[in-house]
């Protein structure tokens, strides 16, 4: 018995098949570039807003910075005024001193530490004027300004060692005996070291470290313009009060 022959016709087949193909490949390809577009968006939006978030942390560490430097300065000079105040009393001769350093010292903190850094060495040499007019005014008063390492070019933030040491001169003052004051700065391994050891008066006094305005500050400029990157350590004993800090340059 003879079967008929059955032919199929493939392109039937597939011609009925193409259409929905089409379509479904239109709305995934539509899908894609729909999916594209928001995630171009979406990337453009969040660097704007990045970006504006950056702006605005500057903006607000900026003003802290200035803020707290600005109470810096009033309280440095406070202290020196009343120094001054003092030797006109004492001795004016060397209350003129003292004025004509104290004109140097107003000098460096209005124009020179205006700007965001200044030289390593024009702190250390502002510092060591300070000390020049303590020792002025104490005579039983000497110091040591150590220096270390290649720190010409290397910049800091203003004023920021000057509250360690007016700290380390108020808490060394005494009538009776000798005071005496170490600064020390070094350069090594891309490290700023900077070390400050001062003398006790033999009765008990507050711990140098227990408080004050100036201390408070200087550690909050530390934590915003070397954050992660600075070590700030203190030792007290009965004779001696050191201070030590590292910063990563």
């Amino acid at each position: 018995m003879a079967y008929p022959l059955v032919f199929f016709n493939d392109e039937a087949s597939s011609f009925s098949t193409t259409p929905y193909w089409g379509v479904a490949k239109y709305i995934f390809i539509s899908l894609v570039w729909v999916a594209a577009c928001t995630a171009i968006k979406l990337f453009q939006r969040w660097l704007i807003d990045s970006q504006r978030i950056s702006e605005l942390e500057h903006l607000t560490k900026s003003a802290e910075l200035e803020q707290l430097k600005n109470q810096i300065n009033p309280h440095f000079l406070f202290n020196m005024l009343n120094n001054v105040n003092v030797l006109t009393q004492k001795d004016p001769e060397k209350a003129s001193q003292v004025l004509e350093k104290l004109s140097d010292f107003l000098r460096y903190q209005l124009y020179d530490s205006a700007r965001p850094k200044v030289l390593l060495t024009s702190e250390i040499r502002f510092i060591h004027d300070l000390l020049n007019m303590e020792k002025i005014r104490r005579d039983n008063f000497q110091f040591i300004l150590s220096r270390e390492g290649q720190l010409s070019g290397i910049q800091v933030a203003p004023l920021l060692f000057i509250t360690f040491v007016e700290n380390a001169v108020k808490h060394s003052q005494d009538a009776d005996n000798r005071s005496w004051i170490q600064i020390y700065f070094s350069i090594q391994e891309n490290a700023l070291s900077f070390k400050c050891v001062n003398s006790k008066p033999p009765w008990t006094a507050p711990s140098p470290g227990s408080g004050g305005l100036g201390l408070t500050n200087v550690k909050r400029r530390l934590s915003l313009l070397y954050p992660d990157k600075h070590i700030l350590k203190t030792e007290d004993s009965a004779q001696t009060y050191s201070l030590s800090l590292t910063i990563k340059l």
